[in-house]
């Protein structure tokens, strides 16, 4: 959309008497931040790698674009944007995102604003200061020059070729201070060349109807399309950021399951269904579908705990226990489900008898090449075994390995890699202050061959790995191509203290992909050993 002209004799501050525009059905855009701002949430700690595998579900998912990190704030949002250059994304635009110059660098000798320029992203989002109170008592330094740090900040990045996003960092508290100053910070974002405004609820304060009454007023104002971002302090960030996109607001930022600072930012899995169903705004068509799968691939990569009564794709939102409530469900569903589950990828479940859904699970069979008629023996064979893994405490959404090896067994067309006979490890600490040592044997059968192997690692799990690799390797040398990415343990029953069902998630790749595997023991070693097992069956079975 072409910019305009800021007017110099608009007005300022509060509503003027003329009516707002009419609000256009623009095509919304989808903004993911749960790659920086969510990684900002308490227990959450993504690595590079699995900031990539989030990239790629949300790109899967259809995103317009998907917030990075900050490539001047630490190195691994560097090595992030550095390694994303190298996978095809077929919807999502990557941006990085990073602040206005400091009052005591030339901008083109500012260290964050060179760091955005090399982490060679289409666009950039760059937030600053809207609130007053800010820029004196955080910056430190005069009105005036906020605003000359927003403009030749935004002005430089955008003589550099880059398309710019103007986050306006607590705009609506600024606004509620000095609505003229607030606007007349994003006017000059606007006039430096800013394509998008994003209005910041930066601590989730406001309520949906002053959001409706701010954004009439800066659609006003503002010459450039705007955007949302809000914070759910109050409870408010999914209602707050429908409200701005009633008055006429087109992109819309959050995260997956409100994951962020504090309590956290507004929760894409609600907005997006919301939107879709509620607000009948296209915004992912047919891969709204994907929305549950997406959001537990991100709880599981971040190991937190699912919120099972989250709306839409928690586990409960389609759960019916009461009788008179299966009862009227059994005849309409309609009576106690506001809108058809499997359009976000859920299902309805009678807490009765926790019925699996047989249509759900034929498209995943059928997605590995698969062709399985709804009434196969087969497939009930693998509900069966399916429900009662997941009742033991495993989950596979970030687990295709374990999964497509899980799936290929039930149908009878896996043939073992291997066969263990055996392991052992020990950990031994000699001294108070000394290293601990730890070692793995492992027993295995290769066809009739039997092979034995030691090895030493950093830890148990990594002593493991080796033996098992080193035993295996003579039979697969493709084996050597093979890496453990990253290692998560969740426990599972804490009640239990150190006797706790535990479980493992193993993500490990070589030269050409990526794949998670899963193992669920009381013991943290079995449950590694199920994972890693897998993950080396997966590898061979992609080889067959």
């Amino acid at each position: 959309m072409a910019r305009k002209t800021p007017q110099s004799g608009s007005s300022h501050g509060q509503p003027v008497s003329s009516p707002a525009p009419a609000i256009p059905q623009a095509a919304l855009e989808i903004y993911d931040t749960t790659l920086r701002d969510g990684a900002q949430a308490e227990d959450v700690s993504f690595s590079v790698e699995d900031k990539v595998r989030v990239a790629q579900q949300l790109d899967g998912l259809g995103v317009q674009f998907i917030e990075g990190g900050w490539p001047g704030a630490n190195p691994k949002d560097i090595e992030f944007f550095r390694m994303i250059k190298r996978v095809p994304l077929q919807t999502a635009t990557v941006v990085a995102f990073g602040s206005t110059r400091k009052a005591s660098n030339a901008v083109q000798d500012d260290p964050n604003i060179k760091s955005l320029l090399d982490a060679e992203t289409q666009v950039i989002t760059l937030f600053g200061k809207s609130w007053s109170l800010h820029v004196t008592d955080a910056l430190n330094i005069s009105l005036a020059k906020n605003l000359e740090l927003i403009g030749d900040s935004v002005a430089y990045l955008r003589s550099k070729g880059r398309r710019l996003f103007y986050d306006a960092e607590h705009f609506f508290d600024g606004y509620k201070t000095n609505p003229d100053y607030a606007l007349e910070t994003i006017r000059q974002a606007v006039a430096a060349g800013a394509e998008r405004v994003i209005l910041c609820d930066t601590n989730g304060g406001t309520m949906p109807w002053e959001i409706k009454e701010i954004c009439q007023v800066v659609r006003r104002e503002c010459a450039v399309p705007l955007g949302i971002h809000a914070h759910n302090d109050c409870e408010m960030a999914v209602a707050n950021s429908l409200m701005a996109i009633e008055t006429g607001i087109v992109q819309v930022q959050g995260t997956i399951n409100g994951i962020g600072e504090r309590c956290g930012n507004a929760n894409l899995c609600s907005i997006l269904p919301n939107l879709e169903l509620k607000m009948k705004r296209p915004v992912l068509g047919d891969r709204l579908s994907h929305l549950k799968q997406v959001s537990g691939f991100v709880t599981e990569i971040a190991n937190l705990m699912p919120n099972t009564h989250q709306p839409y794709v928690g586990d409960s939102a389609f759960a019916h226990k009461g009788g008179i409530h299966i009862h009227a469900v059994l005849k309409n569903p309609a009576t106690y489900e506001h809108v058809i589950p499997k359009l976000v990828g859920n299902r309805q479940r009678m807490l009765v008898s926790d019925a699996a859904g047989r249509s759900g699970l034929l498209e995943k069979v059928e997605a590995y090449g698969i062709k399985l008629d709804k009434g196969h023996a087969k497939l009930q064979e693998l509900m069966d075994v399916l429900k009662e893994r997941e009742s033991e405490g495993y989950q596979f959404e970030a687990a295709e390995g374990s999964f497509e090896l899980l799936m290929r067994k039930a149908m009878g067309t896996h043939k073992p890699s291997f066969q263990l006979l055996g392991f052992r490890v020990i950990v031994e600490k000699k001294q108070d202050q000394g290293a601990m040592l730890s070692e793995a044997t492992v027993m295995v059968k290769v066809g009739e061959v039997v092979e034995h192997a030691a090895a030493s690692g950093a830890g148990p799990v990594n002593a493991l790995d080796h033996a098992l690799r080193k035993a295996l390797e003579k039979f697969y040398p493709q084996l050597k191509e093979v890496k453990l990415l990253d290692y998560k343990v969740r426990v599972l029953s804490a009640n239990r203290g150190t006797e706790s069902k535990v479980r493992v998630l193993i993500e490990s790749g070589d030269h050409t992909d990526k794949w998670g595997t899963v193992g669920v023991s009381e013991n943290i070693m079995e449950a590694s050993w199920q994972a890693l097992a897998d993950s080396i069956e997966y590898k061979l079975l992609a080889k067959d």
